[in-house]
């Protein structure tokens, strides 16, 4: 009889300890995204520091030209000017001095004037 009572209080033990858990059928609500039709600018700045055309204006030209938002990007070293096209709802006008005021830890270049442009004029050499 007290191994059938130990033997019960095992098993009954054994089914309290163990649950069903049940499922989770509830799912969660989907996040849709939607895409905003992008609404480019354009602008032009005139950048300090540059001292060479091919070390420092294509340098500039391609590390904004591969910045996410910026779909055009053209640097004149005569003029030390660039202009950029950008989508605003990825990135703004301070955004793109700021990234070019970084480049190369942020010590070599530098914007010191930054105005939006109607469109892009291509600068003849």
């Amino acid at each position: 009889m007290r191994i059938f009572s130990v033997y019960l209080v095992i098993v009954l033990a054994f089914i309290s300890c163990t649950e069903v858990k049940k499922e989770n059928t509830a799912k969660e609500p989907e996040t849709i995204k939607q895409e905003v039709a992008a609404v480019y600018k354009n602008v032009e700045v005139e950048i300090e520091g540059m001292t060479c055309e091919i070390g420092c204006a294509r340098l500039i030209e391609s590390k904004l030209s591969k910045v996410e938002g910026i779909s055009y990007s053209n640097v004149d070293f005569a003029s030390k000017t660039g202009q950029f096209t950008y989508d605003t709802n990825k990135i703004s006008k301070e955004d793109v001095s700021e990234k070019i005021n970084a480049i190369a830890g942020g010590d070599l270049y530098k914007v010191v004037k930054s105005t939006e442009i109607e469109k892009i004029t291509e600068k003849s050499e």
